[in-house]
């Protein structure tokens, strides 16, 4: 792996309060003055610009003027699952007596709105369906919702396919030919989007509740999945975010996010996105992983605290139970890494697992873990239940390798081979025959060999340049915790720096311990490098890519870095 560092433009001028520093950060990614930082809501992109809005607004003032029975039915992923609760929330404010939820069972109904999640909620008898955060791929689960002459409204965030279902409405702003700027809205933001617009519409048509519903309440959840779903930070997002975060820093958040953040040991009154990334979002999406996501919704729509709690430390422990199961797949999957010679791993353009032992509800993150290690695109596959002749996979992807479009290439040029798929650019979910397993492996790495260049191949570490002596304070490290919100597309700040090694040492088989001397000087620094312990002793010198992070382990109030990559010198 390379460490390059990011171009940064011309950027200012900048008020005097903000370091040098963190104006050449934010100039790299794209934010070059102060009013493209300023995060106001004010500033949220029109709901009016998203296509579809104006039918999918009338169609729920007829439902909520006539009361009629309105299920929601959304992912079982973190995105979903916040998505539905907004959608319970919100339309409870506008006015909607008679809603329910399902959200499908990973290995029961699969994905969306299928025909087998259909006729589970016939007895419910519905008379609007909504989806959140799936929908657009459903054509066979909206026909079966048709034929039962129930309407269906589409809120989604997905690719559409080469069609669209039968629906009577639909809100997505990837559709061909939206013109809405972002496309990087979550599920959760679209439905957030649609209350919106569905609010203006009964304010100007005076059938709005009163006092008017505050749907700002509801951003906390819009934040987590948004984070958690790992969309892009465009700035319409970053303000979605933004603004989500510094209700959880006042304490306004909904008891089973705070119940969450707190069973996590994250402190509301500084918390930061990647506390959602790492510590609330794995925790809901454990639900959907390995249970049912029911547990999650639940726990994000119950407003007694007591109940919250008990909900997220039921939550807590699947997450636990998640992570054994990780590791061991993950084990499993360097293992065959690792039976193939170096020279095969670099010919190999992407890669593909199966184990009939692995859970179906792991397989996206055993993927992501061996695209980090790898640099290529991965797919894996469990079965879809025991003993199923179906398998169900995850696909992540590196950047400049689309990972949707290249499944869909290889199902132009193989027709039958995948039996169902969707996603977006960089992760995608797809079905298949077990006995085609090798034919699509064999494919797959056909297409990624077309369009993956060498150089998309080489793994890089980008960096945000290099840091002088008196810059390695707490206040620069503070300065950049609460600069965010950090996250995909608007990357955390790493820097990089030649260091000598004054002492090492071994923490826990695999991490490491350093004490390092800046290059050039007699300053110190401490700093780990989780993962970095491979068996030898490191070198003397380093070019290491790094954050700049707070340590106050202990009550002491100290900085260390956090090395990503480290390089011989």
């Amino acid at each position: 792996m390379r460490i390059n560092r990011r171009h940064v433009p011309e950027h200012g001028p900048w008020p005097a309060n903000i370091s040098p520093v963190l104006q050449r950060i934010y100039a790299s990614r794209g934010v070059c003055s102060p009013e493209q930082a300023e995060l106001k809501l004010a500033n949220l992109l029109s709901p009016d610009q998203l296509g579809g809005m104006a039918t999918a607004v009338d169609l729920l003032i007829n439902a909520i003027r006539e009361q009629k029975h309105i299920v929601i039915v959304g992912d079982f992923d973190c995105d979903g699952a916040t998505g539905t609760a907004v959608a319970m929330r919100g339309l409870k404010m506008l006015g909607a007596e008679q809603l329910s939820y399902q959200v499908p069972h990973r290995i029961v109904h699969g994905y969306g709105l299928s025909p087998a999640l259909v006729e589970h909620i016939v007895p419910m008898k519905p008379e609007l369906i909504i989806t959140v955060d799936n929908g657009i791929a459903c054509h066979a689960g909206v026909n079966a919702a048709k034929a039962h002459g129930w309407q269906v409204l589409i809120t989604d965030h997905h690719l559409p396919g080469d069609g669209l279902p039968p629906a009577d409405a639909i809100v997505n702003p990837n559709l061909h030919g939206d013109g809405f700027p972002s496309k990087a809205l979550s599920g959760v933001g679209v439905m957030f989007y649609l209350l919106l617009a569905l609010r203006k519409k009964m304010r100007d048509s005076g059938v709005l509740p009163q006092p008017e519903p505050d749907l700002s309440t509801l951003l906390d959840l819009v934040a987590v999945g948004t984070v958690a779903d790992l969309v892009s930070l465009d700035y319409n997002n970053r303000l979605l975010v933004s603004a989500g975060i510094k209700r959880f820093r006042k304490r306004q958040c909904q008891a089973g996010l705070k119940a969450l953040a707190e069973i996590s040991g994250r402190e509301l009154s500084n918390l930061v996105a990647s506390d959602i990334g790492f510590a609330i979002g794995p925790r809901l999406n454990a639900a959907g992983r390995l249970e049912d996501m029911s547990l999650g919704i639940e726990c994000l729509l119950t407003d007694n605290e007591s109940r919250a709690y008990q909900l997220a430390e039921i939550l807590n422990g699947i997450n636990a139970e998640r992570r054994g199961l990780q590791q061991q797949m993950v084990e499993d999957a360097d293992a065959l890494v690792d039976s193939v010679s170096l020279e095969q791993q670099s010919q190999s353009s992407a890669w593909c697992f199966h184990d009939e032992s692995w859970h179906p509800g792991v397989v996206g993150l055993v993927a992501s873990k061996l695209k980090e290690r790898l640099h290529r695109p991965v797919v894996a596959f469990a079965p879809a239940d025991d003993g199923s002749e179906i398998l169900r996979g995850s696909a992540r992807s590196i950047p400049g390798f689309h990972i949707r479009d290249a499944l869909a290439e290889v199902d132009t040029k193989y027709p039958g081979l995948i039996e169902r798929f969707g996603g977006h650019a960089m992760a995608a979910g797809l079905s298949l025959k077990k006995q085609a397993f090798e034919e699509f492996r064999a494919a797959f790495n056909e297409v990624a060999g077309l369009r993956l260049s060498p150089e998309l191949l080489k793994a890089e570490c980008l960096s945000d340049g290099g840091l002088s002596m008196h810059e390695f304070s707490r206040e620069l490290a503070e300065d950049l915790r609460l600069a965010g919100p950090w996250g995909q597309g608007f990357p955390e700040p790493v820097f990089d720096n030649v260091f000598d090694v004054v002492e090492w040492k071994i923490l826990s088989e695999r991490h490491l311990k350093y004490r390092l001397r800046l290059d050039g000087t007699d300053f110190i620094l401490s700093a780990i490098h989780f993962g970095g312990y491979a068996g030898e002793q490191p070198p003397a010198r380093l070019h290491a890519a790094y954050q700049l992070e707070l340590d106050d382990f202990r009550g002491r109030r100290d900085i260390q870095l956090l090395i990503r990559h480290s390089l011989p010198v």
